[in-house]
């Protein structure tokens, strides 16, 4: 490996037969060598591998805490043994390369989800489906009289998650099916722009005042690899019930005030009386 090059490869990192973090359920890593001393890490062996080698690194937890200067979490002992298995996929030349991987990881994890989605529609002979082009399935089940909900409007709406499983996840109309209390006040966001996930962001603006519905969002529209805490796992597609309960014009920013703009008339009558002062 040369210094600058990026290293694509897959991790577990265990202490005893607990996971701290793993590629297993999200995206493998994307490293850049570079030139480091001795600092106890990892980093320090990166620069040896090549592409389809395996590692296994092995880092004690009192030898970490003692030249980061840190403390050890909760679950951690002083003479328990961090250990950190890898597996280089690949290796790239340039950040163009790399992040061109990843958008095809992700542009084939997106695919994969919106069949899964199909699927789950199918089995349970769920009709009446339209799709965005972004990937959301989304069902108007009650049709509203409101205005359109145009992007960069002002949206609010009362919602549940679930997962595909059928587990509520968050509510603001079922204070039983949120995860983590919150009031039961209505959810307001930027239609087509942000405020909220991005599926549901840009599905919104198929719905109009007074609409209930369902929206079907893949996880590369949700939360992707990264999940929400212990309620939505990475890589998991959401389902939401939604009601539109008002559409508004957002507030508008405040403008600086400008320069006056003068006319060329106006122009040529402050140089004449210049030319006349002189």
């Amino acid at each position: 490996m040369k210094r600058g090059q990026f290293l694509k490869f897959e991790y577990s990192q265990k202490v005893h037969d607990s996971v701290l973090n793993s590629s297993a359920n999200g995206m493998p890593a994307y490293v850049r060598i570079d030139s480091v001393g001795p600092m106890y890490s990892p980093v320090e062996i990166f620069g040896l591998l090549r592409k389809g080698d395996s590692a296994v690194v092995i880092m004690l937890a009192d030898s970490l805490v003692n030249k980061m200067h840190g403390q050890l979490p909760p679950f951690m002992k002083k003479k328990d043994k961090i250990v950190l298995t890898l597996k280089v996929l690949d290796v790239f030349v340039s950040e163009d390369l790399v992040s061109a991987d990843r958008q095809k990881i992700l542009d084939g994890e997106k695919d994969k989800e919106i069949k899964q989605i199909q699927d789950y529609l199918s089995k349970n002979s769920i009709t009446n489906i339209q799709k965005t082009n972004e990937g959301v399935f989304y069902q108007i089940l009650t049709p509203g009289t409101g205005p359109k909900v145009d992007s960069g409007k002002t949206v609010s709406i009362k919602y549940t998650g679930y997962t595909f499983d059928g587990k509520p996840f968050d509510s603001n109309v079922d204070s039983t099916k949120q995860i983590q209390a919150h009031p039961m006040s209505v959810f307001e966001f930027k239609a087509g722009v942000s405020g909220a996930i991005e599926g549901m962001v840009k599905t919104i603006t198929q719905f109009k005042k007074g609409d209930k519905g369902k929206m079907y969002i893949p996880s590369m529209l949700g939360y992707g690899a990264q999940g929400a805490g212990g309620a939505i796992k990475p890589f998991e597609n959401l389902i939401f019930e939604i009601e539109v309960v008002d559409v508004t014009d957002a507030p508008k920013q405040t403008e600086r005030p400008g320069s006056p703009q003068l006319t060329p008339e106006q122009m040529k009558r402050i140089q004449e009386q210049m030319k006349r002062t002189k």
